[in-house]
């Protein structure tokens, strides 16, 4: 079931320890499409309440399978107050070319006429697997709000091709590849929505104050350190219920088990987990 009684603790967290002062809420992390609509409602509202003067955005995941759904859900974010709202490409039945995404997506923010509307690109979870590049070119005048795309994958051509053709535009390129978030920084990309930010926020925060200077080698060592840990993890199984567990340990509040059917982390797991990120020496000295 849903916690809501745990997000305040969880938004004072994000700000005071990690430095992260933006959220994306019910995304894949979050488990958002294993949830039904009403507790999709009652979690956006719970963050967007908790959040009021203390966070600086709150984008709110509205992608579902069922196109009214998803509408409902943008009219919600809407009234609510949301920063942003973001849609993944439908998984089941999939668009197969892009003048079908955008129709679907279309749909979708002129329920929410006056919010930023995002593509929240995932194409290892959708299978979609339509080039970003390709989607651009137009969608502007078809869906006003248009502002730019969480980019969860690795094709960094993809990225890269996007950036180029659209820098009159000034839409946003958030990557969502964590491991790889440096590359995309180098090429172009304007921020990053990831799961390991929860936990490695501030440390991702003084990757990108060291890639701004520029100081490429202290940014390379954050990067690389992060990857360490994700590399570690990925072999032993590292999915949603194991970042959970692994929030849990670092923050000290209570995320919860996954809902099938994705299962509990095991004690073998966050044993090892817990000594590996002990185990790493940053550069900041922690």
């Amino acid at each position: 079931q849903i916690n809501l009684s745990v997000i305040r603790q969880y938004v004072d967290y994000l700000i005071n320890k990690q430095n992260v002062k933006n959220v994306f809420v019910n995304g894949t992390t979050g488990e958002g499409l294993s949830l039904n609509i009403q507790e999709r409602k009652q979690l956006a509202e719970e963050w967007m309440c908790q959040g009021k003067d203390k966070l600086d955005h709150v984008i709110i995941h509205v992608g579902a399978l069922s196109l009214p759904e998803s509408q409902e859900l943008a009219r919600h974010a809407a009234a609510i107050g949301a920063s942003g709202i973001a849609v993944i490409a439908p998984f089941f039945f999939k668009p197969t070319n892009k003048g079908e995404l955008i129709a679907f997506l279309q749909k979708i923010a002129s329920e929410a006429a006056a919010v930023p509307f995002y593509y929240y690109h995932i194409p290892p979870l959708t299978g979609v697997k339509i080039r970003v590049e390709e989607l651009l070119d137009g969608i502007k005048e078809q869906i006003p709000t248009f502002q730019g795309v969480k980019f969860s994958d690795t094709d960094l051509l993809d990225l890269a091709q996007c950036i180029n053709k659209n820098e009159r535009e000034q839409l946003a390129f958030l990557y969502g590849v964590d491991e790889q978030l440096l590359s995309a920084l180098a090429i172009g990309a304007d921020g990053a929505v990831g799961s390991t930010y929860n936990y490695l926020g501030r440390k991702t925060n003084l990757m990108l104050q060291a890639f701004a200077k520029p100081d490429l080698a202290l940014a390379r060592k954050y990067q690389f350190l992060t990857g360490e840990f994700l590399n570690f993890v990925i072999k032993l199984g590292f999915g949603v219920a194991e970042t959970k567990a692994v929030m849990t340990f670092v923050s000290g509040i209570p995320m919860g088990p996954p809902r099938l059917p994705l299962v509990d982390a095991s004690e073998e797991f966050i044993v090892k987990a817990k000594a590996k990120l002990d185990s790493i020496v940053w550069p900041d000295g922690d």
